[in-house]
C-alpha cells in the first residue's frame, strides 16, 4: 500500500537580492519515511528548512503538509499542525534547566493563556503538573534524567543537542525536521543517534526529514535522499545509489565532472567513496547551509 505524502514541496524559489538561493526545488516525504537532504555547504539546505517552517517566505512554489497547503501560514501555525524542527546552532535556552526547556517546548499544548499562568488561576497548577510529568517522560526517553535539573548552558554540546531534539518531540509533532543532528557528536554518539531516529520512526510513527553531512549516518538510516547543489536538486534516490553517483562525488569532493570520473586501475569496480564528515573541512560544525 502506497503511503500518503506527509510533506510535498513544489517548485520552491528563494532569492536574496540578486542571489538565487533555491531554484525550482521540489521534493516529497512520505508518511513514516526518514529522508535525507544533503549537499555541500552553501547548497541551500537550511534555507530550504526555513521556507518549509515559514521563517522565510519564498518568491515562488508551494509547501503542502499532511495534505494541506501551508505556504501562507506563519511558523507557529505550521508547528500547531505537527511540524517540528531542531536547529543547526541549537534552540535551547542556556539559562533554563533541561526539564524547563522541554516544558517550554510544550507551550502550544498548555491549554491556558500566559496571563492565567502568571496569575495562577484555577486549573493552571494542575495542567502544569501534567506538563511537567510529560516533560519528565521525554527527558527519560532521551536518557537525560541525570542532568534533568542542570542548566543547559553548563552541559556538553552533545547533551545540549539531545535536549534540542527532546524539545522538538515535546511539541507532539507528526514530522521532525532535523538540522544536522549529528554535528558535534562523537562517532559513538552518532551511531546511537541512528538507533534513536529509527525508534522515533518505528515506535512513535514519526516522519523525519534531516539535513546531515555525516554521510554514513544518512546511508544507514535514510529511506531516500535528496542532494542539493547551488540551490538546485542535483539528484535523488536511495542512499546506495546516491553514494555512487559521480556528480554527487564531484560536488562533495571537487573531483571530476560526471562524464570525466576517473576509472580505477585495471578497470576494477570503484568502491563507494569515503566521504568526509562535512564537505570542505572535516572539523567544522556550523557552516552556513
Amino acid at each position: 500500500m502506497k503511503r500518503r505524502h506527509m510533506l510535498k514541496v513544489d517548485g520552491l524559489m528563494l532569492r536574496f537580492g540578486g542571489l538565487q538561493v533555491l531554484n525550482d526545488l521540489s521534493l516529497t516525504v512520505r508518511e513514516g519515511q526518514i529522508v535525507g537532504l544533503i549537499g555541500p555547504n552553501g547548497a541551500g539546505k537550511t534555507s530550504c528548512f526555513n521556507c518549509l517552517t515559514g521563517i522565510y517566505q519564498p518568491q515562488g512554489g508551494r509547501v503542502f503538509f499532511d495534505g494541506r497547503d501551508v505556504s501562507s501560514l506563519p511558523t507557529h501555525r505550521r508547528a500547531r499542525l505537527g511540524m517540528a524542527r531542531t536547529w543547526q546552532n541549537l534552540g535551547v535556552i542556556d539559562a533554563l534547566t533541561v526539564t524547563e526547556n522541554v516544558m517550554l517546548a510544550q507551550h502550544q499544548r498548555t491549554g491556558y493563556s500566559a496571563l492565567a499562568g502568571m496569575l495562577g488561576l484555577a486549573g493552571t497548577w494542575h495542567r502544569e503538573r501534567e506538563l511537567r510529568r510529560d516533560a519528565a517522560e521525554i527527558v527519560e526517553y532521551f536518557g537525560l534524567e541525570s542532568v534533568a535539573h542542570e542548566r543547559t548552558g553548563e552541559l556538553p554540546y552533545g547533551v545540549r543537542k539531545t535536549c534540542d531534539m527532546a524539545m522538538a518531540l515535546a511539541s507532539d509533532p507528526k514530522m521532525l525536521l532535523l538540522d544536522e543532528p549529528a554535528s558535534g557528536l562523537s562517532p559513538e554518539e552518532a551511531l546511537g543517534l541512528g538507533d534513536t531516529l529509527r525508534e522515533l520512526r518505528d515506535r512513535l510513527k514519526l516522519t523525519i526529514l534531516m539535513i546531515e553531512h555525516h554521510v554514513p549516518l544518512v546511508a544507514e538510516v535514510c529511506d531516500y535522499v535528496y542532494v542539493l547543489n547551488f540551490g538546485e536538486l542535483l539528484t535523488e534516490g536511495r542512499p546506495e545509489e546516491i553514494q555512487r553517483h559521480p556528480e554527487v562525488i564531484a560536488a562533495y569532493l571537487g573531483g571530476a565532472a560526471a562524464g570525466e570520473a576517473a576509472a580505477p586501475a585495471d578497470d576494477e569496480p570503484a568502491p563507494p567513496p569515503e566521504w568526509p564528515m562535512k564537505a570542505g573541512a572535516e572539523g567544522a560544525t556550523h557552516g552556513t547551509a
